[in-house]
This record gives C-alpha cells, sequence and structure tokens, in this order.
C-alpha cells in the first residue's frame, strides 16, 4: 500500500522559453511542496524537476539559480515538448515512487496537487489524469477546434482523455510500464492511457498563463494534432481507399454514360465537366500520397532508431524541503 510510508514525489516540468515564469513557478512548487512535507503526505526528499528544452533565452542560467529541491536537466538542442517531458519523467522514474507532470506558465492549478496525491495513496491509483473541469479562459474558436480534435481522435480508434493535456500524475510502476514505449514520434497523450493500469481523474479550473506567451501558436497546435493522429490510427489511409473504391465507381458510371451518348449519336459538349474531373482527381491524388508519405517519413524516422533527446547537463540542488 502507498499510504504505509511517505511518497517521494517528483514534479517534472519541461520548459522552453519561460524566463519570465521560472521564479514565481518556482516558488509556488516550493511552497506547495513544502506544506505537503509538513502534514506527513510526501517525504522530505522529493523534488522539483525543470526540464530546458534548449531554450533561446535565459531559461537555464536561472534554473542554474534556482534555490531549493531543484534539479536542472538541460537537453542539448530543442526536441519539442513531448521529448522534454519524457526526459523529465525518466530521470525521475529512478528516484520517485510519484511523478507530477505540469506546464511552467502557472496554468495547472498547483492545488490539485493534493487531490492527486490522495488518488494515488488512497485509492491506489497508477495514473491520475488532471482534467480541466471549464474552457473559459480559451477562444470560441480554441474550443471548439479542441472539442473536434478529441472528438476525431475518438473517430480514429485513439485513446484519449477529454480535456487533458499532460498534468498528470504517474506513479514509478505506470513510468516503468512507459519507458517500454520506444516510438520515436511521442504523443503522450495518446501512449499513456494505453498502458492500461488503474487510473483516475480530477477536475481542476485552468488559470490565464502567469506570463509570456503561448508556445503553441495555432500553427503548431493543428502541427501537434496531425502527429497525433498519424501516430496513433491508419485509418486515414483506410479512408483514402473508400474514397478511392467511391470514386472508381463513379468513373465507371461517367465512362457508361459517355459511351452510351456517343453510341445514341449525340454531341457529348462536357468541356467543363472534363476539366473539373481531373482536377478532382488530381486534388484526390495529391492529397493521397502526401498523406501516405506522412505515414512512410514516420517510419523512416522510427527505422533509424536516434535517440529521442540528448541530456547536455545536470544540475542537483540538495537542500531539503
Amino acid at each position: 500500500m502507498y499510504c504505509m510510508k511517505e511518497t517521494i514525489l517528483y514534479v517534472v516540468v519541461p520548459c522552453y522559453n519561460e524566463e519570465a515564469c521560472l521564479k514565481e513557478t518556482s516558488r509556488l512548487l516550493k511552497n506547495k511542496l513544502a506544506s505537503l512535507v509538513k502534514t506527513g503526505v510526501i517525504s522530505k526528499n522529493s523534488k522539483i524537476v525543470f526540464v530546458d528544452d534548449g531554450s533561446k533565452d535565459a531559461t537555464w542560467k536561472i534554473i542554474e539559480g534556482l534555490d531549493g529541491p531543484i534539479v536542472g536537466v538541460k537537453l542539448a538542442h530543442n526536441r519539442g515538448h513531448q521529448n522534454a517531458l519524457l526526459a523529465g519523467l525518466m530521470y525521475a522514474k529512478e528516484r520517485a515512487d510519484a511523478i507530477i507532470s505540469m506546464d511552467a506558465d502557472l496554468q495547472d492549478d498547483i492545488e490539485a496537487m493534493d487531490k492527486f496525491l490522495q488518488k494515488f495513496r488512497e485509492e491506489n491509483c497508477e495514473i491520475v489524469y488532471g482534467v480541466r473541469s471549464e474552457r473559459k479562459t480559451d477562444t470560441a474558436f480554441k474550443r471548439n477546434t479542441a472539442l473536434a480534435f478529441y472528438k476525431i481522435m475518438r473517430k480514429l480508434g485513439a485513446e484519449t482523455v477529454y480535456n487533458h493535456a499532460d498534468y498528470r500524475l504517474m506513479s514509478k510502476r505506470a513510468l516503468d510500464e512507459l519507458s517500454g514505449y520506444q516510438e520515436v514520434n511521442l504523443f503522450l497523450r495518446g501512449i499513456i492511457p494505453t498502458i492500461g493500469l488503474k487510473t483516475a481523474e480530477v477536475k481542476y479550473v485552468r488559470n490565464e498563463r502567469f506570463a509570456g506567451e503561448s508556445k503553441y501558436p495555432l500553427k503548431k497546435m493543428m502541427g501537434f494534432a496531425w502527429d497525433g493522429i498519424t501516430s496513433f490510427s491508419v485509418k486515414p489511409i483506410r479512408i483514402i481507399l473508400a474514397v478511392g473504391i467511391i470514386v472508381s465507381v463513379i468513373s465507371l458510371l461517367v465512362l457508361l454514360y459517355a459511351l452510351i451518348v456517343n453510341m445514341l449519336g449525340q454531341a457529348v459538349s462536357g468541356w467543363t465537366f472534363i476539366i473539373c474531373s481531373i482536377w478532382l482527381l488530381g486534388g484526390i491524388q495529391m492529397f493521397s500520397i502526401g498523406l501516405i508519405g506522412e505515414y512512410v517519413g514516420k517510419i523512416y524516422a522510427e527505422t533509424k532508431r536516434r535517440p529521442r533527446y540528448i541530456i547536455e547537463k545536470i544540475v542537483e540542488r540538495n537542500k531539503p524541503l
């Protein structure tokens, strides 16, 4: 039973150009962990792990200067949020009983950690998802596109948790299982639900960003969604196959119609129809080739087996809470 002893908790925070947030994030997290230690929920050996994902500003310099139970992990170059998060999780896996991941911008409610730990310690949940209870801080466009994304992912067969990003608790056992997933194209929101251990959800209200700019503009959000879809489902290719069959049947019917009209001796003036058909079929073919190429490209990346991240430097502060 997890509740038989104090839990060693590591909080993993991936960072990319977060110089405006880091000091406040560190202060609030240290205060939170100190209060949890005081109440006997977590061990005094608990720590905060900041992972610098190749930031171009003073993020790493600030991390090096932070005081307290802080670990700084610097990646050799920018590898993206998911790889930076994985680097922190794998570092913490051998040192903690439970790991909570969250973003550095303080949008995730730190106070929800109490419920995370309660689910972990008292209900023996191996994975606890932080789920947004509302999206009032989002624009109507972002809210609707997010809803569409989750629905599309479900339709395509990917397991995702609605309104969940990367604010979650994972046990050491869950991370041991996660380490067995070797794919280079990471989409942790889809991978982690496939682990299949006991899970729970905790509702929380997402705050406004504390400072700085969002690291997920529309273009990057669309790319992230596309990576998620193509990493977890081959249904888009099956859809192309279905479209190809339908278009082929329609083409045969049109050919039959043209032959009948020709045999009846009627002039066929369908220049516009022919041009439209050529453009339509050309567009479908180009889209199909592009989609198949996306899958081939992912296969190519996987077969090379390149490391998902390279850690350049680790700085550890051993001052207890």
